[in-house]
């Protein structure tokens, strides 16, 4: 993929100042965080090293990433981590992918409480694939799959949702056999969407009562129990949207769907059309449209003011694993799910979390770490020894 010709830091460069200036208020330290590290990342800054190709002996320097997982620059590393290791979790089934979503009216009111309305959303979601999965009017068996947290649309405005990946099947009751679902029907998505907005209704009603939400802004009325109560109410009467895509067909199709999907951030540096000192351009893709491809601009203020309402609070994992892909499960169960799907065992080599060597631009060959450089020594490399790191 050819570099992009405009990035997020760009915007952080030239609208930051005034950014920081208008909303230096209500600003938090890890969205500073976030616009300090990406302005930061792969600048002389953070240092860098000395890279040298194995077969031909060509050099380059390297400045190293901030490594913030709200960096669009510093996601891939991750991803094929993370790849490599679902890669060997895979079983020869066909696998479905589900989206749960939550009306607007509750979207302030999970901005005001991040970490336990998205817990809460995670929690809904999974509680509600089990259960019906689990029923022996629909499929009759234990699941195992992976939700991913995205909190945004395509014009980078509040859009909590939760991304379900699920093998089209499971485990029996008594764990003797593998129940198979339908080939192009997992489960009903109007009984999907009627449990999971009771459960999360359910949550967000004891979490009131347990006083564990705060109320700001619009949200101050919502703190009276009358108007929660009524407010809950409202929410009983709208339809809650539970989409289910195509199913993908077998593994490799959901490998390559999720290379480009798992750890996205709110924007990509490629959607960034230009940037100038009064507005920023983006693509972006009108759902409602057909998916046709649209053009916004912004102002540099209002890009940062969106981009910084998806940082996460610290800490708290955008990827979860349910039913026998949970940690405590996921040994025995996936080994048996294995055997019961007679799944012929493969011998892939050992995953290791060391990024993948990079190739050299002159003979593609891979390129090794020689020398670790501070920032001093890249700015001034005559008044330092250059630290020399023996990789054999």
């Amino acid at each position: 993929m050819t570099r992009p010709p405009f990035e997020v830091a760009d915007i952080v460069r030239t609208a930051g100042p005034q950014f920081r200036q208008r909303y230096w208020r209500a600003l938090t330290w890890p969205q500073i965080k976030v616009l300090n590290a990406i302005v930061r990342c792969r600048t002389a800054a953070l240092g860098g090293h000395r890279d040298q190709c194995d077969h031909c002996g060509y050099q380059a320097i390297s400045f190293n990433s901030c490594r913030n997982r709200h960096c669009p620059k510093c996601q891939t590393n991750a991803r094929e981590k993370w790849l490599r290791r679902r890669q060997q979790e895979l079983l020869p089934a066909v696998y479905y992918h589900l989206v749960f979503s939550v009306p607007h009216a509750l979207v302030p009111l999970l901005w005001q409480n991040k970490k336990i309305l998205f817990s809460l959303l995670f929690e809904a979601s999974a509680a509600t694939l089990l259960e019906v999965a689990a029923d022996p009017k629909h499929l009759g068996a234990e699941i195992g799959f992976f939700g991913i947290l995205h909190t945004w649309g395509q014009t980078v405005q509040q859009h909590p949702h939760i991304h379900c990946v699920v093998p089209g099947g499971g485990l029996s009751p008594d764990h003797t056999r593998w129940i198979s679902s339908r080939s192009n029907f997992f489960l009903p998505v109007k009984v999907l969407s009627r449990v999971f907005r009771g459960k999360f209704c359910a949550g967000l009603q004891r979490a009131f009562r347990a006083k564990q939400l705060a109320f700001y802004g619009e949200c101050v009325p919502l703190a009276q129990e009358s108007n929660f109560r009524r407010f809950l109410r409202t929410l009983f009467q709208q339809d809650w949207v539970v989409y289910s895509k195509p199913p993908f067909g077998g593994p490799d199709h959901v490998l390559q769907y999720l290379a480009r999907y798992t750890h996205r951030v709110a924007i990509s540096n490629h959607r960034i059309v230009s940037v100038t000192e009064s507005e920023v351009r983006f693509r972006w893709k009108d759902y409602a449209n057909h998916s046709k491809k649209r053009t916004m601009t912004l102002t540099g203020e209002e890009f940062l003011r969106r981009f910084l309402q998806h940082v996460l609070p610290r800490g708290f994992p955008r990827i979860r694993y349910f039913g026998w892909l949970a940690n405590r499960k996921r040994g025995p169960l996936l080994q048996l799910c294995r055997v019961l799907l007679h799944q012929m065992p493969e011998v892939t080599p050992a995953t290791s979390d060391q990024p993948a060597a990079q190739q050299c631009p002159k003979c593609h060959g891979p390129m090794r770490t020689i020398e670790l450089l501070s920032v001093e020594e890249i700015k001034k490399p005559e008044r330092s020894p250059l630290l020399v790191v023996d990789t054999s």
